[in-house]
């Protein structure tokens, strides 16, 4: 007999027993009520109702307390093994326990066994590495995937991750990232700059990246992809990076080799051009008060547009050492206040031609800083160029410079021309974007503002613009005073620094000897 058919005849027993001494109590009632007392009837009816119902009661009660003593006690036990606020932890005990005492005492032990089972289960899963290799949409996803843990050590690399780079998983799963890939950033804010920020800061983060290249060995054109980057802080299962790649190597390798192509055709003009500006200002010296006024407007004209044929060139050929990784900055120790003079006045006679002045306002007793000065002339150069080009009806282009609050020299370029229209503002930097409301009638390649944010970044600094369309435009960049370069990144004696204005490579300083 199992121990719930014992159960179940212990119970029909008591019930048994139970009514058995329920009637005997009825029947003891109504022979003493009816035989010995000599009762009327209805008397003896109604004491035999009220004697039944108060016995049954009592008796309902009592059996019935006593026939859940065994529930009673494997719930506590379960309690036991589940304990809240509200219940005792302490043992229950089955030996006083008659009824169903066999079958509490199994089913006990059986749920104490499925609960060390299911804590062992728990231990063991606490540190257990869930195989990334095993599901299903992280091996199905067509796109580049690939999982860090905190040490930016490659957990996991799916399939098109691997035939992407042409890696093998045993040469890149178990290696720290910036040993597995060679990432080369289009700005500074690489991705390891980003994750170190993301990790003393936030819990969770997210960033993009455009136009990131991986080099390919033995080929002459790179990997070329935007990237997408999660961050989870201390995730539990150990997976707090992860990087998705989507591949634009074609539509950016084209956009590269338009702008070579362009840049080598250019290069072919740089020599007349030079030539061209060398004769036209020796025209205008020698002739300069020989010839009639209008003689006189000829050249000036003529000099302008040799100087604006020349800013075209050198921006071709930056843009294309900047794509190509091969224009590098020579940062020295220059007077600030002397190189925007400078390039003012090389760009006075062309804002006269177009009857506009230029006014500039420089703060006295500005700090020396680290620049390479052909570059960032080129920066000033192009934001004028931009002014003069956009002052519409406007006759004034105000350039100042002062030292910001955060210690930085900073200079702006405002004019009050036809503005720029706010839904071209976010991407104003971008090469080849321009306002597409003033493309039709104001010349321009859309690589200035480009190559200028290229440079003003390789210095350590920002540019930005502020804008309102039919009021002008302002826009301005920073650059650091020479004595916040830090000593090591001065080269010996002559404090000259090599800056790659393009190219930068994972968390490595962006200077170099």
């Amino acid at each position: 007999m199992d121990y719930l058919q014992k159960l179940i005849q212990q119970v029909r027993i008591i019930l048994f027993i139970t009514l058995l001494v329920d009637n005997i109590l009825l029947f003891t009632i109504w022979y003493e009520t009816q035989a010995q007392w000599h009762l009327p009837f209805s008397v003896v009816m109604a004491l035999l109702l009220f004697g039944g119902l108060i016995f049954t009661f009592v008796l309902a009660a009592l059996i019935g307390a006593f026939i859940m003593q065994p529930m009673k006690l494997l719930w506590r036990n379960i309690l036991h093994i589940a304990p809240n606020e509200h219940e005792s932890t302490t043992v229950p005990k089955t030996t006083m326990l008659w009824l169903g005492k066999d079958l509490v005492a199994n089913l006990t032990g059986q749920v104490y066994q499925m609960a060390h089972v299911i804590d062992d289960i728990e231990k063991t899963n606490e540190h257990a590495v869930p195989d990334l290799h095993k599901n299903f949409v992280a091996n199905s996803l067509p796109l580049p995937l690939i999982v860090l843990d905190k040490n930016e050590i490659v957990k996991f690399a799916n399939a098109a991750a691997l035939r992407y780079f042409g890696q093998a998983e045993v040469d890149f799963v178990g290696k720290s990232l910036s040993i597995a890939l060679n990432l080369l950033f289009s700005d500074n804010q690489t991705f390891d700059d980003w994750l170190a920020k993301a990790k003393t800061g936030t819990v969770t983060a997210t960033k993009t990246w455009d136009r990131v290249r991986v080099p390919r060995a033995g080929e002459q054109d790179a990997l070329q992809f935007d990237l997408a980057a999660y961050y989870n802080k201390n995730n539990p299962e150990g997976t707090e990076t992860m990087l998705i790649c989507f591949d634009h190597t074609g539509q950016y390798t084209r956009d590269d080799q338009e702008v070579g192509f362009v840049a080598l055709a250019v290069h072919e003009l740089r020599t007349p051009i030079t030539l061209l500006r060398g004769y036209i200002e020796a025209f205008d010296e020698d002739l300069n008060g020989k010839v009639d006024p209008e003689m006189q407007d000829f050249m000036h004209k003529m000099k302008v547009a040799s100087q604006q044929l020349s800013t075209f060139v050198n921006n071709i050929l930056n843009v294309a050492r900047i794509e190509g990784g091969q224009l590098e900055l020579q940062l020295q120790e220059e007077n600030w206040a002397e190189i925007v003079d400078s390039c003012v006045s090389s760009l006075k006679l062309r804002a006269e031609v177009r009857g506009i002045q230029l006014e500039c306002d420089i703060a006295n007793e500005l700090p020396k800083v680290g620049v390479d000065r052909f570059s960032v002339s080129e920066v000033i150069t192009n934001l004028i160029d931009n002014a003069i080009k956009y002052s519409g009806d406007s006759k004034k282009i105000i350039i100042k410079t002062n030292l910001s609050k955060d210690g930085l020299v900073e200079t702006t370029v405002q004019d009050f021309g036809v503005g720029i229209a706010e839904s071209v503002v976010p991407t104003l930097f971008n090469k080849f974007q321009r306002n597409f409301h003033n493309r039709a009638h104001i010349a321009g390649t859309g690589l200035g503002l480009y190559l200028s944010k290229a440079i003003v970044t390789a210095h350590g600094g920002n540019i930005w613009v502020s804008s309102h369309e039919g009021q002008g435009t302002t826009i301005g960049f920073t650059i650091l005073p020479y004595d916040q370069l830090a000593d090591a990144k001065k080269n010996g004696n002559n404090g000259d620094i090599v800056h790659s204005a393009h190219g930068w490579i994972k968390n490595h300083s962006l200077y170099r000897r």
